[in-house]
């Protein structure tokens, strides 16, 4: 059975480590006949979540912000697997995932009935300095119902644009795609 793939790409750069992880992800995933669709967050208006509690009092179905949240939202409700990545800055998600993540508060008890793969990519080469990451994104999906965590993926070591293509978690990307 086909499923519906939403990779979430928090990287700054087109090309960069964590994006060609996603890239890898995809690839396995529509050679094993799925469907896949990648966001880039740094291309979407996301504005910050202001606490304005319209979502609570909307059984979690209205933002008062209008950007392009929404639409990522209905692609997240609507899809199978979701895929989280993210590089690394100070041993923790970048501010474009923590935003993003922040956001789906408006929508969260929607988001139901999934499972979740994490990449996240750092310049140490030490796998455990990924480790916290890869806890910020547990909390959010600790937050959702009948969800599964499936797999991580340790980009670690890696720096310059590219380096990551000669890793095991370049392999481990695809394979982890592949066999969704």
């Amino acid at each position: 059975m086909s499923k519906k793939v939403l990779v979430i790409s928090a990287s700054p750069r087109t090309g960069g480590n964590s994006d060609i992880l996603c890239d890898e992800f995809i690839r396995g995933a529509e050679d094993a006949g799925h469907t896949a669709e990648k966001i880039f967050l740094k291309d979407k208006n996301i504005n910050y979540c202001t606490g304005c509690g319209l979502c609570n009092t909307n059984n979690y179905t209205a933002c008062s912000i209008k950007d392009n949240m929404s639409e990522i939202l209905d692609k997240m409700v609507n899809a199978d697997i979701i895929v989280l990545a993210t590089p690394v800055y100070f041993y923790t998600m970048n501010g474009q995932m923590k935003t993003f993540i922040d956001r789906c508060c408006a929508r969260y008890t929607h988001i139901t009935n999934k499972d979740f793969y994490f990449i996240a990519t750092a310049a140490d080469d030490r796998p455990a300095a990924l480790d916290r990451t890869f806890d910020g994104f547990r909390g959010f999906i600790d937050c959702l119902e009948n969800v599964k965590e499936k797999g991580l993926i340790y980009g670690s070591g890696v720096w310059m644009k590219g380096e990551i293509k000669n890793t095991q978690a370049f392999k481990d990307a695809y394979e982890k795609g592949k066999n969704i």
